[in-house]
């Protein structure tokens, strides 16, 4: 591979027609780091910035194909998860890694366990949280929110054990006036606290992870990728906008 050429992250993950969450919050995300997002749509929705109506997964064979397609001459650099849609594509996703990770061993994987919606709509057909099992397998770092983390039988003061190498449980479903996130992983822990901005946010998880598996492509470490991208999704929070009432969007372009 030519050295000039700019590391892309695939991405696999939903499109939300209100552009705040999902697949179009990952591209700029990703975007914004400087690595580029190769895009694979696991399933359409039916929402707006505030409520899912409905989730329609697509095809698992066709994302293996455009995944397959894309290895033979992408420069591969980190892959990002959000919703699988269905047990199949999460089984698919899984084996695209384990494809993947056969021309990289070391290819970061970074899953954001999204189980509901802000407000609680499901975002998956079926079991959302048996559909995650496939991929906790293959995964690197989960970013789960607290009652992700709890649902997946994630301590957040890492007293339980860890289902992948790293994972950063993300405070913003506590209370306080700080947000605390920890990263927990086999050499320990770490937190860091964000001052908690007022209101609800669209697309703040899948902001988070993509900037980090963005950072990861990049070369960063889990420590510098992990603190960069906290930070940078801070400032898109910080700054977001509304396009509707109820939750925000954050700025990922130009925060």
């Amino acid at each position: 591979m030519q050295s000039h050429l700019r590391p892309c992250v695939l991405v696999c993950a939903g499109l939300d027609p209100s552009g705040g969450a999902g697949i179009q919050a990952d591209i700029e995300a990703i975007s914004a780091q400087g690595a580029h997002a190769l895009p694979l749509v696991t399933a359409l929705t039916v929402q707006d910035n505030n409520a899912v109506r409905e989730v329609v997964p697509v095809d698992a064979g066709v994302l293996r194909r455009q995944a397959a397609l894309l290895a033979e001459t992408m420069r591969i650099r980190a892959v990002k998860i959000g919703i699988p849609g269905s047990l199949e594509n999460a089984e698919a996703i899984a084996a695209i890694v384990v494809m993947l990770r056969a021309i990289r061993r070391d290819l970061p994987v970074v899953l954001d366990p999204v189980l509901a919606s802000g407000r609680g709509d499901s975002l998956a057909r079926g079991d959302a949280l048996a559909a995650l099992a496939p991929l906790l397998a293959v995964t690197t770092l989960l970013v789960p929110n607290l009652p992700e983390a709890a649902a997946l039988g994630v301590a957040p003061n890492g007293s339980t054990p860890l289902p992948c190498p790293h994972v950063l449980v993300t405070g913003g479903h506590g209370e306080g006036a700080d947000v605390i996130n920890r990263w927990l992983s086999a050499a320990g822990s770490r937190e860091w606290r964000w001052p908690r901005l007022r209101g609800e946010f669209h697309g703040s998880g899948c902001t988070l992870a993509s900037s980090i598996a963005a950072r990861l492509a990049l070369g960063d470490s889990m420590a510098q990728a992990l603190e960069l991208g906290q930070r940078w999704c801070d400032r898109t929070l910080a700054h977001a906008y509304a396009i509707a009432p109820g939750q925000r969007i954050p700025r990922r372009i130009h925060p």
